[in-house]
């Protein structure tokens, strides 16, 4: 066993208090300035006030982008969940020529900066897909979303299935099981909790995309990363983005946490 010396410890501790410290004291900023009177945001605060509750949970706005990105993430998680799981097992159970190509070419869009495939899907969408008259519109956006979250899928699955066991499978379809049947009974059992753990790491990457985001949304539609940026641009209205951010803050506790949940029962099997 390593045994760490008293400096090596402390220094260790000093550096983990120091990136926890950085990390959530901005967030408790945040939270703590979603009930400022103020107009604008600052330190300290100068009272308590649920103002900017009541503005930014009644604001037309805020409803619709929350909507178009809830929508957005779970069309891209639908099409991640499908497409994800399908080329894993392509991958992990056939062998075929190009095989590593393939696997390659699924894991580099999450490698490729935000902004080299916005410009893509931009260009192909407005430059290539209009003109021939096919409008992708608000299914562009997902399928933009999708290109990425896939990965998130695919790499939960694949490592999941490169431990399973075949023999379980085998005996299955020995003792009368159909495919359908031991997949059901069998096989998903077996990968259910790095599908899930997948699922949801897509819906939060795809929740918080912004800069995909500006390049392939149609005009009007506004998801809820998108509202953050155009409210910081008017700082008497800052304080809603603080009420919100508080809320995505609070609901991102649960994702977090089934995910995590999900992955701890992956390792022990």
């Amino acid at each position: 066993m390593l045994r760490l010396g008293r400096g090596t410890k402390i220094t260790l501790t000093v550096i983990a208090a120091l990136v926890i410290v950085c990390t959530y004291v901005p967030l408790m900023v945040i939270i703590t300035n979603s009930f400022n009177p103020s107009r604008v945001a600052g330190w300290p605060v100068s009272g308590f006030s649920l103002v900017w509750w009541e503005k930014a949970l009644n604001n037309p706005a805020v409803h619709a982008a929350v909507l178009n990105s809830v929508v957005v993430a779970a069309g891209a998680t639908a099409i991640a969940l499908l497409l994800g799981t399908l080329a894993s097992f392509a991958l992990q159970r056939f062998k075929f020529f190009g095989r590593e190509v393939v696997n390659l070419l699924i894991v580099l869009p999450i490698t490729l900066p935000g902004i080299v495939t916005g410009v893509a899907l931009s260009n192909t969408f407005y430059q290539v897909l209009d003109p021939m008259g096919i409008k992708v519109g608000y299914m562009g956006m997902i399928i933009a979303h999708a290109t990425f979250c896939v990965v998130m899928v695919f790499n939960n699955v694949i490592a999941r299935l490169r431990r399973m066991n075949p023999n379980l499978e085998e005996a299955s379809m020995d003792l009368g099981a159909g495919i359908g049947q031991t997949f059901r009974l069998v096989t998903f059992p077996q990968f259910r909790s790095a599908f899930i753990a997948g699922g949801l790491l897509a819906f939060a990457l795809s929740f918080d995309e912004v800069v995909v985001t500006i390049f392939t949304a149609p005009p009007g539609v506004e998801t809820l990363p998108l509202w953050f940026m155009n409210q910081m641009a008017r700082p008497n209205e800052a304080n809603q983005v603080n009420v919100v951010a508080t809320v995505i803050i609070l609901l991102s506790l649960i994702p977090v946490w089934l995910s995590q949940r999900a992955q701890s029962q992956t390792d022990a099997k």
